[in-house]
């Protein structure tokens, strides 16, 4: 590293105690969907105070809902907004962003942690919390790049743009809107906690819902009745057949390396509402992963023909036939392009600061990177902090991690953006 650098990198030390009180800041607010506002303030408060242009983009809910890469979610839009700071926008050169989201998944039940998942605390070396690792201490480190280099002493001349997001848990449909209004860029970053690792690409996914009715009747003669959950219940087998062979017919390289890339997880089940009574309806949401190169509109009817042929193989029909939906995630799976000067510029980085090439990670699960890719062909990938139960029971995040990833951005930035002296 040259002096410029070796300073940057300096400044990084130097910010880090306020990043990680900033971090904290975001964990106490716990952003699950729909309650993202506390998390919003504290970040737009936090960019105001770093000096940083701060401006809300709203989720235009009419022009988002006649894209074709929005997700369908049961929710009006246009009440919410993303967080943008732009920097130089116009002005000649590469454009670089950063994207991280907002918004946690339900830490319940609470009395199964350590501690309250909003209240973080420190332990080894790790910060525990809700949205700890996944991934708010990876917005502070991509925020936190940009004020360090700033606090080093210098100026970034070139357009640099950070994308603070909603719904990335759900639809992605917070990064899609900030693409849809010209917030993108030449290449970006997203501080995902899958390491210091380049992340050479990700599954598609699918969210689906189904509900059954029954027929209730008191448990005096339950056979009278129709049970809806035991009923529900008699769908799942079928799924599983079509996780086994989405796993076995379409596992392609480079997904030939990991035995299940392709999972089905049914997440919510619920139903009936007395226990005296035989259910009269049951309802259960699920996930399916599918292959790089299969449509969403392919998956959608590969789930579509297993309901419709169990349903046939029960003998049901009219209002006994279950009712199928797709809401939220529909999102294609995609390679990340490795011989983009970017990736390359990233391993440099990396080479700088720990002297060994980058691990590279291949995922099974998706990210906001595919909006990028999708919508405007951008260039990019994840590289970020090391976390630990992600989306379950104490989570938490590697602190030195999230400091190497700070240095990393900064670095990234000094090598990628013009800068002038302050």
């Amino acid at each position: 590293m040259n002096s410029v650098e070796q300073t940057i990198v300096k400044s990084c030390d130097e910010v880090f105690n306020d990043l990680l009180s900033f971090t904290q800041d975001m964990v106490k607010q716990y952003s699950v969907l729909n309650q993202e506002q506390g998390v919003l303030d504290v970040v737009e408060r936090q960019l105001a105070d770093l000096q940083l242009p701060v401006q809300r983009v709203a989720m235009k809910h009419e022009a988002l809902c006649s894209h074709p890469l929005y997700a369908p979610v049961p929710w009006n839009h246009e009440d919410k907004y993303n967080l943008v700071s732009q920097i130089n926008p116009g002005a000649e050169g590469k454009t670089l962003v950063f994207n991280g989201h907002l918004d946690v998944v339900s830490a319940a039940p609470a009395d199964m942690w350590t501690r309250a998942p909003h209240e973080p605390w420190i332990q080894d070396g790790w910060l525990y919390g809700r949205g700890a690792g996944d991934m708010q201490s990876g917005v502070a480190a991509m925020i936190y790049a940009v004020h360090a280099v700033r606090h080093a002493g210098f100026k970034i001349a070139s357009p640099l743009t950070l994308q603070a997001v909603v719904e990335e848990e759900c639809s992605g449909n917070g990064a899609l809107s900030c693409l849809q209004q010209g917030f993108g860029g030449d290449f970006v970053l997203i501080p995902e906690p899958f390491g210091p690792q380049i992340y050479t690409g990700q599954v598609g996914v699918l969210w689906f819902k189904l509900t059954v009715q029954g027929k209730p009747v008191h448990v005096q003669d339950t056979a009278a009745g129709e049970n809806a959950i035991e009923k529900l219940q008699r769908f799942i087998p079928p799924l599983k057949q079509l996780e086994e062979r989405l796993n076995s017919d379409y596992r392609q390289p480079p997904y030939d390396t990991i035995a299940n890339p392709f999972n089905l997880n049914i997440g919510t089940i619920q139903g009936g509402n007395w226990p005296s009574s035989v259910p009269a309806y049951a309802e259960m949401e699920g996930r399916i992963g599918f292959p790089v190169g299969m449509s969403a509109n392919e998956i959608m009817q590969k789930v579509s023909d297993v309901i419709e042929q169990a349903s046939q193989a029960m003998n049901l029909s009219g209002a006994g036939k279950p009712i199928l939906r797709f809401h939220g995630f529909r999102s294609e799976g995609h390679l990340v392009d490795l011989k983009h000067a970017g990736i390359g510029l990233l391993a440099d980085c990396h080479r700088s600061l720990v002297g060994a090439e980058p691990e590279q990670y291949l995922s099974t699960c998706t990210t906001d990177l595919r909006a990028f890719h999708f919508y405007s062909r951008t260039a990019g990938t994840c590289y970020g902090p090391i976390a630990r139960n992600i989306h379950g029971v104490d989570e938490c995040v590697d602190i030195e991690s999230v400091r190497h990833t700070l240095k990393t951005y900064a670095l990234f930035i000094s090598r990628w953006c013009k800068l002038e002296p302050l």
